[in-house]
Formats: structure tokens, C-alpha cells, sequence
């Protein structure tokens, strides 16, 4: 029977190397993406990516996109309860499915698995457990075009912000520094790649720090300066 798909987008590289991989798989059909949003702020949860620049990715991979707005501040059962509502609706759209990016967090996959318990909805993870490293290049070789949009500078310099996920980055990356970013060293936003139509033109806005971490602000080049929200 045919997996009709729905990929957890961050809006980073391994949501869409995920939705790659399923395109290429003959027993799934990817049928959406599933982002949940700042709704104070207008950006994604989490990587801080706009949502203008969030709606031109849906439609460079030709899909349709379902937003979970959450407030800001968000606890966790108001997330939760979010988070079911938009299972719910998921599977009433005939998606059997939501695949996520994740590589080798345990703890994060369990908890994956218990938020879709009894949602009629199952879980994949594509691309769970590929060594990091020869992933991280395969992506760049691929021509997936990411740029450092988030750092955590306990772990790693805020000077990578704004840099593009490419050799050159893998081969500066500090020693510990997981080549994917999969233990939050840093998180990316994806432009380009096999799996859009065309790329996304965007320029690099306004540094800020936030809650301990640096954040750089890509502006799509459809958005004037003046335009820009808080990160």
C-alpha cells in the first residue's frame, strides 16, 4: 500500500535531504509539509526562518503547506495540543504518515513516536542513523544549497553564521561539532537543492542574539529591508 507522506519541515537541510529521499522512494507519496510556527513573530519555531521565506520553499517543492501556530511563549501541553489538532486534520486530508529528519537522538525519535500514538498517523525517519559525516558532504555534492541561519555558541562561533553549508564550512567546523548540527550546534535554512524547482534568492539581514542563541535573519529578496520582524 502506497505511503501517503506528510515531511516535518524545520526548513533546514534534513527536512529537505528527508524529502529527497522519499521522493525517490517507489512506496511513498509525499502529499505535504508540516511546520509549526511563532505566530507572535511570524517564523518557524525553532530555526527562526520568516514566514515569507517558509511559504516560497512550499512552493519550490510543489507542495502544500500546513502551518501549526503556536504562541509565544509556547509550553509544552500547548504544544502538544496543537500539535494533535493538526494530526487530526492530517489524517482527515488521507495522510497515512509524517516523516521527520532526524539522525541519531534516541530520546527525540521516542518522543516522535509517542506524539503520533493513537493519531491514526505513523512515523518515519528516513534517514536515521546515516553516518553524518558522509552525509553531510553527500548533501553539499548533491547540490543542496543551506546557510547557517542559528548557532549555539556554547558549542561553536557565531562567525559561521550567515556562512553556506558547504566543504569549505565541514572542513572549519571545530573538533566534536557533529557535521549535521544534530546535536543543536547550529541549524540551517535550505534554498536550493535537487528537491526545489528553483532556488530561493536571499540575502543575509540583521545578527541578534535570543534565550542564548545567535541567530542570523534571511531575507528573501521579494521582501524589502524595511519589512523585516523581530528574530
Amino acid at each position: 500500500m502506497l505511503r501517503r507522506v506528510v515531511v516535518s519541515w524545520s526548513s533546514g537541510k534534513d527536512s529537505a535531504w528527508t524529502l529527497h529521499m522519499l521522493r525517490h522512494d517507489p512506496e511513498a507519496e509525499v502529499i505535504g509539509l508540516l511546520t509549526t510556527v511563532n505566530t507572535t513573530h511570524q517564523r518557524v519555531a525553532m530555526h527562526a526562518t520568516r514566514l515569507s521565506l517558509l511559504e516560497a520553499q512550499a512552493r519550490a517543492v510543489a507542495l502544500p503547506l500546513h502551518i501549526v501556530p503556536l504562541p509565544w511563549p509556547c509550553p509544552n501541553e500547548v504544544y502538544e495540543s496543537a500539535m494533535r489538532r493538526a494530526l487530526a486534520d492530517l489524517l482527515a486530508c488521507g495522510a497515512t504518515h509524517v516523516a521527520f529528519g532526524d539522525l541519531f537522538l534516541n530520546d527525540i525519535r521516542t518522543y516522535r513516536i509517542q506524539q503520533l500514538e493513537g493519531s491514526g498517523i505513523e512515523p518515519l525517519f528516513p534517514i536515521w542513523h546515516q553516518p553524518t559525516d558522509l552525509l553531510a558532504r553527500q548533501m553539499v555534492d548533491s547540490g543542496l544549497e543551506a546557510v547557517i541561519t542559528c548557532v549555539d555558541p556554547k558549542k561553536m562561533s557565531p562567525s559561521f553564521l550567515g556562512r553556506r553549508f558547504d566543504r569549505g564550512f565541514l572542513d572549519e567546523l571545530p573538533p566534536g561539532i557533529d557535521p549535521c548540527g544534530e546535536n543543536g550546534e547550529f541549524h540551517t535554512c535550505v534554498l536550493g537543492g535537487p528537491m526545489f524547482r528553483q532556488p530561493i534568492p536571499a540575502t543575509i539581514g540583521e545578527i541578534v542574539e535570543r534565550d542564548g542563541f545567535w541567530f542570523v535573519d534571511l531575507v528573501p529578496k521579494f521582501v524589502t529591508s524595511n519589512a523585516a520582524s523581530q528574530i
